[in-house]
Order: C-alpha cells, then structure tokens, then sequence
C-alpha cells in the first residue's frame, strides 16, 4: 500500500500550478498579478489533495477537474480582456505538462506519475521543484514560438510621438480587442504606459503613478501646466471595470509603424501592459 502525504501532495502541486499559470500569462501577454496566481495554484493544489481523501473518489472526475481547472483561471485572470484566451492557453500547457510526465513514466522515471487526475511524486522535494521548474522553462520555450508576438507579424510596430519638440518612441502592440475611441471624434486612441510618456512633458511636469490613478484629480493641475485643450478625462469599459476614467493627452504628431495618425489621443495607463516588457502602447487594428 502505498502512503501519500498531504503536505508534499499540496505543496508539489501548488508549485507546479503556479508554473502553469505563470506560463499561461507569460504566452499571452499577461499583466501578472504574483498574488492572484499563487490564490489560483492554492485552489488547484487543495482539489488536488481533497481527490486523495475517502469519501471525495468523485473529484476525480472529468468535469470537476476542468472545473477546477477553470476556477484556477478565473481566480488567476478573472477581469482580464484576454481570460479567454489565458484559459484555454492555460489548459494547453496543463497538457504539455500532462504528456511529459506521462512520458517520463514510459520511459521508467517513476519518481513522477498522474494519480487521481493529479501530480503525485515520491521524489526528494528539492528534485520536485528543480523538476517543475524545467518543465516550466520547456514549455515556455517551445509553446512561446507560436504564442509571441513579433514584428514579424505586424503585431509590434514602433510609435513615434512628439509634443511640442519633445520626442519618445515606444513599441507598440496592435491589438484588434481595443477598441477605444475618442467619443467626441470617433477616431481610434492609442493606450500607453504613463510612464513611458514623462519624455512628452517639461522636466519636473510628468504626471505621477498617483495622479494616473486619480485622473480626475490631476487633470486641472496638468491642463495648467500644458495649456487649455491638451489634457482630457476619456471614460472607457472593460472585463470587471464597468465605467472608468482614463488621463488623456493630445499629441503634436504620431506614427505608428509607417501610419501617420496626426494629432492622435494618447491615454494613460496607470499601470503596465506587458508583463514582460515586449510593448508599452496599444493600438487599434
């Protein structure tokens, strides 16, 4: 009879959930909230234990793992734009995952196996994490060939924009899920790091991280300092954001890629867009 200790059980599958997560976030261009992701990897690696307990033979089934899988997810990017797209990644990695440890075990690594639909390992802990942490490396490196976004592509193009002489060049993700407009023109806005933007303003002027997450409080300080009709609060929608306000400028000039957008509405974003730092800016297909 073989013994299965709760505490390794848990712990093995919490770090290997976080990976999977982490993965998933990574290969979509996720904002990653470290926090929201070991919640998701503690959900998953509680199911995982709770399948091993009398009484509770029913987890194992099929539909309870992908919901757990789902509420993983949910728990990781819920609110997200792109939750879609991170779960299904998500559930793809799983399966990367699932078929090597399946092949570790045809190949006679038996350290490592699938019971009850869950990671289970007799290994020393420090082999498991080393082991998981591979893993992780591989799949990223491979799935992230095909998930990447690339200039290549046209997904990446470089965003020129200028006020009033000054000068930044961001890169800049074509993104045909954002659809922010200016409501009093039509025409597309592009979203950018705040703090990418500080190059725009007199040294000194650039708002803050606290005056973006505040726009309405720092619009009449900023409109002051740039001049009347340069500054503007642009309401925008999101998963989980209902109605928001977003700090917006206008631009001198832009281009982007070999488009010239003119005196475009560049808005604010008070945090960052990319996780892994590829883009800075948004714009519109």
């Amino acid at each position: 009879m073989q013994v299965v200790y709760i505490d390794s059980l848990f712990l093995l599958n919490f770090v290997v959930d976080y990976l999977l997560l982490l993965a998933a976030g990574r290969l979509t261009g996720e904002v990653l909230c470290r926090g929201r992701l070991a919640l998701g990897a503690a959900l998953g690696a509680g199911y995982a234990a709770a399948a091993f307990f009398p009484g509770l033979a029913f987890l194992t089934h099929p539909a309870c793992r992908v919901a757990a899988g789902v509420g993983m997810v949910l728990v990781g990017y819920g609110g997200s734009r792109r939750l879609l797209r991170a779960g299904l990644v998500f559930f793809a990695v799983a399966a990367a995952f699932g078929g090597g440890v399946l092949a570790l075990e045809l190949l006679g690594g038996g350290g490592m196996s699938l019971q009850n639909g869950v990671v289970f390992s007799t290994l020393d802990l420090r082999l498991i994490l080393l082991s998981a942490a591979g893993c992780y490396v591989g799949i990223t490196l491979v799935l992230g060939r095909v998930a990447r976004h690339s200039g290549a592509r046209g997904e990446l193009v470089e965003a020129v924009l200028t006020l009033e002489g000054r000068r930044v060049v961001l890169t800049a993700l074509v993104d045909t899920g954002n659809t922010l407009t200016d409501p009093a023109t039509g025409r597309a806005v592009m979203v950018a790091e705040g703090e990418k933007l500080s190059g725009l303003f007199p040294p000194g002027t650039a708002p803050g991280p606290e005056e973006l997450r505040n726009p309405a409080a720092a619009l009449e300080g900023l409109s002051a300092r740039l001049g009347p009709g340069r500054c503007r609060l642009l309401p925008y929608r999101a998963v989980g954001v209902e109605c928001g306000m977003l700090l917006a400028l206008r631009l001198d000039g832009a281009r982007v890629g070999r488009e010239d957008y003119g005196r475009l509405l560049v808005a604010l974003a008070p945090n960052c867009l990319s996780d892994g730092g590829g883009y800075s800016a948004l714009v519109g297909a």
